[in-house]
């Protein structure tokens, strides 16, 4: 789409603040209007809209999206956004692990047994892990207990958490990612240890790295940066209650 506006600012109105295009409120896929929970958001929105050149690319503006999946999907219909979220307890990328080569198991067991130790200390359940091609189902007492702490997350927490949750492709990562015990580096080398290991063998940093994984990291990368930017400002902002645990 062309970028279609001159300016872009900010006005305090229902409790936040609506991002504005020459004066006119911007609306969500769904018709609401964009509303920012604080005036740093806002301004990182706003920036995001203020440097689009003559096409708009959604794929640069990491907070616009945040704020539409939790003003369009999380708001108006977040028990199936938790059904859907609770699904990646059995099917947790941290819970299955390759049978072989050694080298992979052993850099799979580096990056992901941190996250699994973290998270068996947080909540007191040990996940159930396997190298089999067959699913396996966390116990019934750790489903209970993470499905009560989802639900008790707030609207903002609860949106980094799907966010998260998708781009890593697991539930334990984005859990102590909103917790703040791990960050982008640690998401990053988690969800990437496979193409990691490929990268070894192929020698990447000679011959380079296949082109779409090489994207498809850059946007991970940047979307983990925008989701820790966002969590940091919320908490920096008025009427935050810590995340508990």
């Amino acid at each position: 789409m062309r970028r279609f506006y001159s300016t872009v600012s900010t006005r305090q109105e229902n409790g936040g603040f609506t991002i504005l295009i020459d004066g006119k409120a911007v609306r969500t896929t769904s018709g609401n209007a964009l509303l920012a929970p604080n005036q740093a958001i806002a301004n990182e929105v706003m920036q995001e809209w203020s440097s689009q050149t003559a096409e708009i690319n959604p794929e640069t503006m990491p907070f616009t999206q945040i704020l539409n999946t939790k003003i369009d999907r999380i708001r108006r219909g977040r028990k199936a956004v938790t059904v859907a979220l609770l699904k990646y307890i059995d099917t947790d990328l941290l819970c299955y692990h390759a049978p072989d080569p050694e080298e992979l198991v052993k850099l799979q067991n580096d990056r992901w047994q941190p996250f699994r130790k973290w998270f068996a200390q947080t909540f007191g359940h040990d996940l159930s892990t396997t190298d089999g091609l067959l699913a396996i189902a966390q116990s019934a007492g750790l489903q209970k207990d993470i499905r009560a702490y989802v639900e008790s997350l707030d609207d903002d927490a609860f949106t980094i958490l799907q966010w998260v949750t998708a781009l890593g492709g697991s539930l334990v990562m984005a859990l102590a990612f909103i917790a703040g015990a791990y960050g982008p580096p640690q998401v990053m080398g988690a969800r990437f240890v496979e193409e990691d290991y490929k990268n070894m063998l192929t020698r990447a940093e000679v011959t380079g790295e296949d082109p779409v994984i090489e994207k498809i990291r850059a946007q991970t990368e940047q979307d983990l940066h925008a989701a820790k930017k966002y969590l940091d400002l919320i908490k920096s902002g008025p009427g935050f209650s810590e995340i508990q645990l």
